[in-house]
């Protein structure tokens, strides 16, 4: 019981969410479908205050090193926590125009938060599977939430056959893992492999990596993503691009810079290739996309290979820049993603990129939002995403990767062409049809236009937070 109560204090925060969503998943259950909009204010208060308790929370390992509470993991899931949040804010009015709000809804994000945290804290093998589990299975859920629309059932579908392939592939690399180090602990597994490299080790390491590529849509481990993005209820896409992402690089790098770091040479390797083909697939397949959230999901492919360079330098300077990277970007996509849940037309949502042709006459703040968060995207300086791509470049040349960090740039000029394109739509095109555009919503409108003064002017004060908390996580990290 001694040691319990301790274990109980770090990981607070995954019990504060664990408890509070059984509990406003019983209020539900009693209340109905009236209770929607309660237990959604409720929701964003539990994680409110379950990113409280984080910041505020003690540091250390329990359950034999399992979960481990670090600067890395406190600022990872502030991240994800507050994201999540976000969601269920942008979700609400878009789930009551869609008739399809449920109380469910806040309620699989809050558990799928849960299961993030779970893998920010990872300090094993087991700890690292059950967290991707926990939020994989409520993803699978919202992925499909619009059970009377065919593309969403397809979605989900897809979403759960894959993801069922990628868990095998993990679990199949933790076993080989486990039987060649004789050990599922992170730093256990990095003593061994430092003193026993061996070719089953590496194999099994292979297989891990395949796994978690999946899990942050990295190519060629994407095909689920464009038919997702597509298929799901925008509120879920925006979900799907921010928090399970960031919680995924943050598990990465625990993998791969704690538990093997002395195989550096051998997994940075994999991690350069699987950059190149995200470049590669990023760019180029989003050159001939019509519906906007399938040329999202191109975009975040292409994004993920920026964030993996931060990851493949194996220092602490390209942990910091893979840190400060997704979280502008986290930003970015909720502003962006902001903006598609204000649109529509006739009660239906806009989904096409020739809907935006116009815009500027009928809407031209959304318009003036949409240019700035599309420039920043594609990493325009001085905005936001110029600065993300400035610190993960910077870190995978100084780690000798500058012929990657070379083709990384010329990804984002190839890429450039799609997001001039929504501009020029935006600016200089009549629109395509008569049928102006509905009111937009006061909590996107209001969360889309805080996204594009993020991503400039407020960048620049946001940078002297954003930072040296970024390195305190990662040299904290890396001296554990």
């Amino acid at each position: 019981m001694q040691d319990l109560i301790p274990a109980l204090q770090l990981s607070a925060p995954e019990g504060t969410l664990a408890v509070g969503g059984l509990v406003l998943l019983m209020l539900g259950a009693f209340m109905g479908e009236k209770s929607a909009r309660l237990v959604s204010i409720l929701s964003v208060a539990l994680l409110v205050a379950a990113t409280a308790v984080t910041v505020t929370g003690p540091l250390g390992q329990a359950f034999n090193g399992a979960y481990v509470a670090d600067p890395l993991a406190v600022y990872g899931k502030a991240i994800i926590f507050l994201s999540s949040a976000v969601c269920i804010v942008l979700g609400g009015g878009w789930m009551q125009r869609a008739k399809i709000a449920r109380f469910e809804y806040p309620i699989l994000i809050v558990l799928a938060s849960a299961g993030m945290g779970m893998m920010a804290s990872s300090g094993d093998l087991i700890s690292m599977y059950v967290g991707i589990e926990l939020h994989s299975l409520a993803l699978y859920v919202l992925a499909a939430f619009h059970r009377d629309d065919l593309k969403a059932s397809e979605a989900g579908l897809k979403y759960f056959v894959l993801g069922a392939l990628s868990s095998g592939l993990l679990l199949y690399g933790a076993s080989l893992v486990y039987g060649f180090t004789g050990s599922m602990n992170f730093q256990e597994i990095a003593a061994y492999a430092a003193q026993n490299p061996s070719v089953g080790l590496v194999f099994g390491l292979v297989f891990v990596i395949c796994g978690l590529a999946f899990k942050i849509s990295a190519a060629p481990f994407h095909m689920w993503t464009p038919d997702v993005y597509e298929g799901a209820p925008t509120p879920v896409v925006a979900l799907f691009a921010t928090a399970p992402k960031m919680a995924a690089m943050v598990l990465v790098a625990r993998v791969l810079i704690d538990g093997f770091a002395g195989s550096h040479d051998q997994w940075a390797q994999v991690l350069v290739l699987i950059s190149l083909i995200s470049f590669a697939v990023g760019a180029f397949g989003g050159l001939a996309q019509k519906n906007i959230q399938r040329l999202l999901a191109y975009s975040s492919i292409a994004n993920i290979g920026y964030a993996l360079l931060g990851i493949t330098a194996g220092t602490e300077a390209g942990l910091q820049a893979m840190l400060m990277f997704m979280t502008l970007y986290v930003v970015d996509q909720l502003g962006f993603f902001a903006i598609l849940l204000s649109l529509s037309k006739g009660g239906k949502p806009v989904r096409t990129i020739a809907d935006l042709a116009g815009l500027r006459r009928t809407r031209p703040v959304t318009a003036i939002a949409l240019t700035v968060l599309s420039l920043s995207v594609l990493g325009m300086p001085p905005l936001s995403g110029f600065w993300g791509k400035y610190y993960v470049f910077g870190a995978a040349v100084d780690a000798g990767y500058w012929m990657v960090a070379t083709a990384g740039l010329v990804a984002s000029v190839v890429a450039a062409f799609y997001y001039l394109r929504i501009i020029k739509l935006m600016w200089f095109d009549p629109p395509v049809d008569e049928v102006p555009f509905d009111a937009a919503p006061v909590e996107a409108r209001t969360i889309a236009v805080a996204g594009a003064a993020f991503a400039f002017p407020l960048v620049i004060i946001g940078l002297t937070w954003i930072e040296p908390l970024s390195r305190v996580a990662a040299t904290s990290f890396n001296a554990g």
